[in-house]
């Protein structure tokens, strides 16, 4: 009797562990299993197209275009286009530490704030959240940038 007994516990756990593992496998081969963990591992091509921002503490929303930058096989170049007609320059990348980089310019010439944002985990590719800084009077507002559109 405690031979079968044990027998009885050692396919029970044999069957629940497999369960488990098949499980596993199954959430790993879903749709969120090829989603990026980090902004680090997104082609600089998931970055292109139509996105919206907006911005905690300033009105409206913005229309983001983001397009391959013509002079750095890495970045990106793009326009920002703010509720009530203002609008600027874009260029930026993925740096280092897997943050989305963008300086923003006004002008052309000057950067007038700067934007550092971390993808969204199970957004893939497709959130980023962080950090607006203007440059000129040096203020911050938490951002949010989704896509709109699909890629260019």
């Amino acid at each position: 009797m405690t031979r079968s007994f044990f027998a009885i516990v050692l396919i029970a756990g044999s069957a629940l562990s497999t369960g488990t593992a098949a499980q596993n496998d199954l959430q790993k081969s879903g749709p969120a299993a090829n989603c990026p963990a980090s902004a680090s591992e997104l082609p600089v091509t998931a970055l292109y197209g139509a996105w919206q921002a907006s911005f905690d503490g300033l009105p409206g929303v913005a229309s983001v275009r983001l397009a391959k930058h013509p002079e750095y096989a890495g970045g990106v170049r793009g326009t920002i286009e703010r509720s009530g007609g203002a609008s600027a320059q874009l260029a930026g990348d993925i740096d280092d530490d897997g943050l989305l980089t963008l300086d923003e310019s006004q002008d052309g010439r000057a950067i007038s704030a700067v934007w550092s944002g971390e993808l969204q985990p199970g957004s893939c590719g497709k959130e980023f959240k962080g950090t607006w800084r203007n440059a000129k009077d040096d203020s911050t507002h938490p951002f949010t940038l989704s896509r709109t559109g699909g890629r260019q």
